[in-house]
């Protein structure tokens, strides 16, 4: 009796220690796979904070660009160091790559309010652009009053305070210009595919600028008279060649423009503005960061805003 009952209890304890040693092992393969994730997941933050230490040096080479670049041209155009592509560079861990684009070949969306009021001649352009793109030019009017400071609503498709605080949430126009082209998404009649369609040939800079005519592209050029077409933008990009115009006037007088009646108004051979699009990799990191540069009249370069992704 006493050692049936001994070999009961000798079974229950054996029965016990190997669910203990079950337990203990479930933990403790828990605790090396959560250890395991966090080794991993902090290995990938540094790569990220790497990629990004990378991204930021390819921007200051950016600047350092604009910069001796300011020093010995006084003329913007497509043949300079500047909007020479960097291609894909190894370093140690990853690689890196960016570009430089003048901003101010794009048609700068704050032009619209100029003092205070409408322009009408950056209003003319870019319902051009709109209609350019397959876009309804009549957008331009809620756009100005999304950038006015004032409370009266344009005539046909204006749109203030009223039409947006009836959204779910409501909010209010900005009253101020637009920080960026994502911003648009806010503003009456612009859907994400709008957006997306006008993005590359706008920018949102906080001044008003000029044109650049040596860089910009066929579309936007087409904006410059009414009835131009893609063809006619073509010719005179093939017109100003390499090395673009050195002046207005030039530009206003050429074959291919004289007879269009083009105001020189609005219209440049320099820019003070461009994005450096850096690449960037190290390890199972990888960022893209977009810096806008704003390079001042006394020949320094400041980075305005940062976005990864899309300006």
């Amino acid at each position: 009796m006493n050692g049936a009952r001994n070999a009961s209890q000798s079974g229950v304890a054996l029965i016990t220690a190997l669910l203990v040693v079950a337990i203990v092992t479930v933990i403790a393969t828990g605790m090396a796979t959560r250890q395991q994730l966090d080794i991993r997941r902090s290995s990938n933050v540094l790569d990220r904070d790497q990629a990004y230490m990378l991204a930021l040096g390819v921007e200051s080479w950016g600047r350092s660009i604009l910069i001796q670049d300011r020093r010995e041209n006084t003329v913007d155009n497509l043949s300079e160091v500047w909007a020479t592509v960097l291609p894909p560079l190894s370093v140690e861990g990853g690689n890196v790559a960016g570009h430089i684009e003048d901003m101010q070949g794009r048609f700068n969306i704050n032009n619209l309010v100029k003092d205070g009021k409408p322009s009408p001649i950056d209003v003319k352009r870019f319902e051009r652009l709109l209609k350019a793109l397959e876009l309804n030019p009549n957008l331009s009017e809620a756009v100005i009053d999304w950038i006015d400071s004032d409370s009266e609503t344009m005539p046909g498709n204006g749109a203030e305070d009223g039409e947006y605080m009836g959204h779910t949430p409501p909010y209010r126009t900005a009253n101020n210009i637009i920080n960026s082209v994502s911003e648009l998404r806010l503003v009456k009649g612009f859907t994400k595919e709008a957006v997306a369609r006008l993005e590359p040939f706008i920018s949102a800079l906080p001044a008003y600028t000029p044109i650049n005519i040596n860089t910009a592209r066929p579309e936007i050029l087409m904006t410059l008279a009414d009835d131009l077409t893609k063809t006619d933008a073509e010719a005179m990009i093939e017109d100003r060649g390499t090395k673009g115009y050195t002046d207005i006037q030039k530009f206003i007088t050429s074959p291919t423009v004289k007879s269009r009646n083009i105001p020189a108004e609005g219209l440049g051979i320099n820019s003070d503005y461009f994005i450096v699009d850096a690449a960037s990799r190290f390890g199972k990191g990888q960022v893209r960061l977009l810096g806008l540069i704003h390079r001042t009249a006394d020949n320094k370069a400041q980075t305005l805003v940062r976005a990864q992704g899309v300006y």
